[in-house]
């Protein structure tokens, strides 16, 4: 299936939650599932590979920081079909406020987290919950293919994985494709819904678990695929974003005196201009774009995180 999503070059209108007939799945009494949106299009190719899977959620918790009133519609489809629907409607902005709104009205002992730009694989949430029960103190994330066009962050490596402490590179956790239990969050907190880390409210979270000696497992066969949407231009500016935000992130915790972010930054430094670099030399435009991005933004996300004196939430 992955390989099928993999071809899709524009998501197939014709696969619709409208249109379809969806065969009833068992439900997975100790799981929900998250998915913050703003209500793209998009949103409706997403529910469709849900409906299509072999498990679903014991709930479905849409948290939708729009005003696309079909999204009110598609997610009646997906009740009537059989799988319970939360559908929370915010006037806040960020992905990390709506999954937290989302994780404030979770119900089951474990929670699965994805986006909307996603598409599960069908075994994706049964391999997920396996993993959860398996493992019920840990982390789990997976296997991000890449959909649509010019993806460059994606991970698709085969081999398992443990990770116990924090790394200089980055570390094993991808925002959209990860589960934990309820009682972790309880431990860990929200994610951090401060502006200046607005997308690296993932990246925040995984190095605050690994600080309290939790551990993140890789679990390749927990798989989707990311679709790539965004042109040229709207990948620029997303890039740029997702400098500004690491460096909030890394201006942070250097603010409070964690000196091993100072390394990280200016590995992450070395790194993007090594890639701006090679792509400029071997003409690889996205990775040029993606390595200048990050010199150029960087520095100035760790100020404005410097700055900053928000703190993440707690999970009552």
């Amino acid at each position: 299936m992955i390989q099928t999503m993999m071809k899709y070059q524009k998501w197939n209108s014709s696969s619709s939650v409208y249109r379809m007939e969806f065969e009833r799945k068992p439900l997975l009494n100790d799981i929900s599932l998250v998915i913050p949106t703003l209500g793209r299009p998009i949103l409706e190719h997403c529910l469709y590979w849900i409906l299509i899977g072999s498990t679903w959620p014991s709930c479905l918790i849409v948290v939708e920081q729009g005003s696309n009133k079909d999204v009110a519609g598609w997610l009646e489809r997906v009740r009537q079909v059989g799988i319970p629907v939360k559908h929370i409607l915010s006037t806040q902005r960020g992905r990390s406020a709506g999954i937290n709104r989302g994780l404030e009205q979770t119900q089951t002992r474990f929670v699965a987290i994805t986006d909307d730009d996603c598409f599960v694989e069908e075994s994706w949430l049964s391999n997920m919950a396996a993993k959860l029960q398996q493992h019920p103190q840990t982390v789990i994330t997976g296997r991000v293919e890449a959909a649509g066009e010019d993806m460059v962050v994606v991970v698709t490596s085969h081999t398992p994985s443990i990770q116990n402490r924090p790394r200089l590179k980055f570390d094993s956790m991808s925002g959209g494709n990860m589960g934990t239990s309820v009682d972790i969050f309880k431990k860990v907190g929200l994610f951090e819904e401060d502006p200046v880390m607005a997308t690296a409210e993932d990246a925040e979270w995984a190095y605050r678990a690994l600080r309290k000696g939790l551990s993140i497992r890789y679990e390749p066969e927990v798989v989707l695929a990311h679709f790539g949407w965004r042109d040229t231009g709207k990948r620029v500016v997303q890039y740029r974003n997702y400098a500004l935000s690491h460096g909030g992130f890394y201006g942070k915790y250097l603010r409070r005196g964690d000196l091993f972010m100072l390394v990280r930054a200016a590995t992450h430094l070395g790194r993007a201009l090594r890639r701006w670099v090679r792509g400029t030399v071997n003409g690889n435009a996205e990775l040029a774009m993606l390595g200048k991005a990050y010199c150029l933004n960087l520095l100035p996300g760790i100020r404005a995180g410097m700055r900053s004196k928000m703190r993440p939430g707690s999970l009552k």
